[in-house]
């Protein structure tokens, strides 16, 4: 039995919420410096960082192929800094090396951009829309709980991997320290 649209969407906008708690307090743990940090284990970490990118390319492809929602211009964008995350996070994982992590955060950190230009583009009342009269960057496919957007759960993705990564750079840097 398929999930319809609409309860994809909601359970896509729920985990959007646990990833960007995730992604929060992923920066706070980073910047506390807590003294265990080291002992947390890495794969896990990246492993989690990992799934969140997992998740949104399944969402997005769901979103185009299945559900029939064109990309517009700036989801294309959004798409081109998520889905490598998939691949690099999926390298670091296997591996538990922070280094090749730390390639995720200037996609991240541009995705994010771009997600939030986008988020701000569909709820503001402008008519400065960019994108092709076709696949419109202002259409809301997706507005779960009245405000969370497809463009709103990709940042919260990014967020996560943000977080997830900065908090593993950490953790390499206390194991260091001893």
């Amino acid at each position: 039995m398929a999930m319809s649209v609409a309860a994809l969407s909601t359970t896509f906008a729920a985990a959007s919420f646990v990833a960007l708690m995730f992604g929060l307090a992923s920066v706070v743990a980073a910047a506390r410096r807590p003294a265990r940090l080291a002992d947390l284990p890495m794969r896990a970490l990246l492993g989690v960082v990992w799934l969140v990118p997992t998740v949104a390319t399944a969402g997005s492809l769901y979103y185009s192929e299945r559900a029939g929602f064109p990309p517009c211009e700036l989801c294309w964008y959004q798409r081109i800094a998520m889905y490598p995350l998939v691949v690099v996070l999926g390298v670091a994982t296997l591996q538990r090396r922070v280094s090749t992590a730390l390639v995720a955060l200037p996609l991240a950190a541009i995705g994010l951009v771009i997600a939030a230009r986008h988020y701000w583009l569909q709820f503001a009342a402008t008519q400065e829309v960019s994108c092709d009269i076709t696949a419109p960057c202002d259409v809301r496919w997706v507005e779960e709980f009245g405000f969370v957007s497809i463009p709103f759960m990709a940042g919260c993705g990014f967020v996560a991997v943000l977080g997830g990564v900065l908090l593993a750079v950490r953790m390499e840097r206390s194991a260091e320290l001893g």
